[in-house]
């Protein structure tokens, strides 16, 4: 799909860019998550066009006791999230010392993601966040927030901001 090329007007300082197709693979640890965060994940994943796919890759969380080595358990999910990066991607963690990118912001690294060719992987840690090598794998770093976020709402806010970051490179009339 990567190599699928389009062209596409942008009415942003009238200039004609070509953009190339990406997949935007949301690598997320957690699963079995309630209905309403599928569906609203889905929502906005069904409204991006093909040439920029928006696909949820769940990483099984490991089982955590009182007793548990989390800092194993955090390193094992790591390991599962780096397999599950597509070759060639451009990795993007979203962590809280992160960037904290303004949508018009996030508009712009689209843009240069699209520009670039490559698929992107957004990695989402578990209840202890990332795993090192997932944080070192990365070459760019989103915050959402500076608040902590319930993992299930990190999933479709972050599916509802790229939908509007591409609405705004396109000038639609979802983001006004």
């Amino acid at each position: 799909m990567a190599d699928f090329v389009y062209q596409a007007a942008l009415h942003q300082n009238r200039d004609l860019y070509i953009l190339h197709s990406m997949q935007i693979n949301l690598i997320s640890v957690g699963n079995r998550m309630p209905g309403w965060v599928q569906q609203g994940y889905d929502e906005y994943a069904k409204r991006l066009p093909r040439e920029c796919e928006l696909v949820l890759k769940e990483i099984a969380p490991g089982k955590r006791g009182k007793n548990s080595d989390v800092a194993r358990i955090v390193k094992e999910e790591g390991e599962r999230m780096l397999a599950a990066i597509p070759q060639g991607a451009h990795v993007v963690t979203l962590d809280i010392p992160g960037k904290p990118w303004t949508t018009p912001e996030l508009a712009q690294a689209m843009k240069r993601w699209l520009e670039g060719g490559q698929n992107i992987a957004l990695l989402v840690g578990g209840p202890e966040g990332l795993a090192d090598a997932a944080k070192q794998m990365a070459r760019e770093s989103w915050s959402l927030s500076k608040l902590t976020f319930p993992h299930p709402l990190v999933r479709i806010i972050v599916a509802e901001q790229i939908y509007r970051a591409w609405s705004i490179l396109h000038n639609h009339p979802y983001h006004r």
